[in-house]
């Protein structure tokens, strides 16, 4: 949709607000909303003044005027507010440079798109997630200096079974959820409106059903687009899961863990190559593969650091891709899509090999064959030092500035890891209280 396709299409709908997107760095959606008639053809080239210095890790106070450029190909109806809402999701640029502001997330997804084209590799980008994701019936929790605590319930959660009032049975067991029929999957009409909302604001859908985890865990797959697009229909689909379950009574979480002893929420992320519309990740190598996907793969691997698993769902070359499985669907797209890009194609430009296929259930492993298996870094912290010490493939061409690295390390050290380490546990009252 272009931009009179965009006014056309607000007119139709009888349009009264205009809602315009962004994503901070941590990536939340942010939001700002215009009547309807602040939106001309003027708007797509003039873009919106907005005060950027509060935004999560964005600009100081001294540079905060910005401007929002609305992306026309974005536009959907908000299927949630009682006036008709036109949403796009905007770009933030620099009202005296009309340069794309560094720090805005969407901003270095596009330049990995584009340093794609430039390097001459592919032209094309594609990328697939999985999204795992909890549905609770009630959550409070608290941080406070004398307290801190969490508490979720879910209906489907096994430890309801007990409950002596409206307790009619059918909860999965624990990491038993993949994936019974109803009534045992209580969630099967929410995830299929879900779906159903998704389809109609214009994201493609390939399935939705029950994930393993016992109490109320689901997975919803888009399919495949790119980078930019699969980024962008991630913040939508997160937003309209969210808002679904809400009108529903009940909650959403994106977090990895939010149960103890059930499995947690990720998000695997296909992702192959294209140049020409032909595929380039199939070929005469292990499971199919080209030598590029061999090395895209040792790309990720080597700037992970980490073990990834991939995996091949069919015979077609036009199905072969890597699946790159350490995210969690609580991180940014924008940037994490871009990171995986920008590492995988340094796999390739430098001809890493990913190494012996191990063709072995890593869960079943023991002793020394264990130990040499990588694993990911065990915590926040471990992470940023890896970031810290390999980041410049990132670099590359402008994708990521230096600026926007150090921004993001000092940014989670901060906000993130600081606040946990100086907070007692409650784990720790149960270890050590009466010692």
């Amino acid at each position: 949709m272009n931009s009179t396709g965009v006014l056309e299409f607000a007119a139709k709908n009888k349009t009264q607000i205009l809602d315009l997107r962004f994503v901070d760095l941590p990536g939340i959606w942010q939001h700002v909303s215009f009547p309807i008639s602040e939106l001309d053809e003027s708007s797509f080239k003039d873009g919106f003044g907005f005060d950027a210095s509060s935004i999560r890790g964005w600009a100081s106070i001294h540079e905060s005027d910005m401007l929002l450029m609305p992306d026309p190909s974005t536009a959907f109806m908000d299927p949630f507010r009682e006036a008709p809402t036109l949403v796009m999701i905007g770009d933030a640029v620099d009202p005296l440079t009309r340069k794309p502001y560094g720090r805005d997330p969407r901003g270095v997804a596009k330049r990995a798109e584009a340093y794609l084209e430039k390097s001459g590799i592919a032209d094309t980008a594609y990328f697939g997630a999985e999204a795992e994701f909890f549905i609770f019936d009630n959550v409070h929790f608290d941080s406070a200096p004398q307290h801190g605590f969490y508490f979720v319930d879910a209906e489907e959660g096994r430890w309801n079974s007990a409950r002596e009032t409206n307790n009619l049975g059918y909860r999965p067991r624990v990491k038993e959820g993949y994936f019974p029929v109803p009534p045992t999957d209580h969630y099967q009409d929410l995830r299929t409106e879900m779906v159903q909302r998704m389809i109609a604001a214009g994201i493609d859908i390939e399935c939705h059903h029950h994930e393993v985890g016992g109490p109320g865990q689901a997975e919803i797959d888009m399919r495949y687009n790119t980078l930019l697009k699969s980024a962008d229909g991630m913040m939508m689909y997160k937003y309209i899961v969210r808002n679904t379950a809400y009108r529903a009574g009940k909650s959403v979480t994106f977090m990895p863990k939010p149960l103890f002893g059930d499995n947690g929420s990720g998000m695997h992320v296909h992702q192959s190559l294209w140049a020409n519309k032909k595929p380039l990740f199939a070929g005469d190598e292990y499971a199919g593969l080209s030598e590029m996907a061999l090395h895209y793969a040792g790309g990720l691997l080597k700037h992970a650091p980490a073990l990834a698993a991939f995996a091949v769902y069919s015979p077609s070359p036009k199905a072969k891709r890597l699946e790159f499985r350490p995210p969690d669907p609580s991180c940014n797209p924008y940037l994490a899509f871009a990171a995986m890009l920008m590492a995988g194609l340094d796999g390739v430009k430098k001809k890493i090999h990913p190494g012996q296929p191990l063709d072995k259930d890593i869960y079943e492993l023991h002793g020394e064959e264990a130990a040499k298996v990588p694993t990911l870094p065990g915590s926040l912290d471990a992470s940023l030092a890896a970031l810290e010490a390999d980041h410049q493939f990132l670099l590359e061409g402008g994708v990521f500035e230096k600026d926007f690295i150090d921004t993001w390390v000092s940014y989670k050290q901060k906000n993130e890891i600081d606040p946990v380490r100086m907070r007692p546990h409650p784990h720790e009252f149960h270890l050590y209280y009466d010692i």
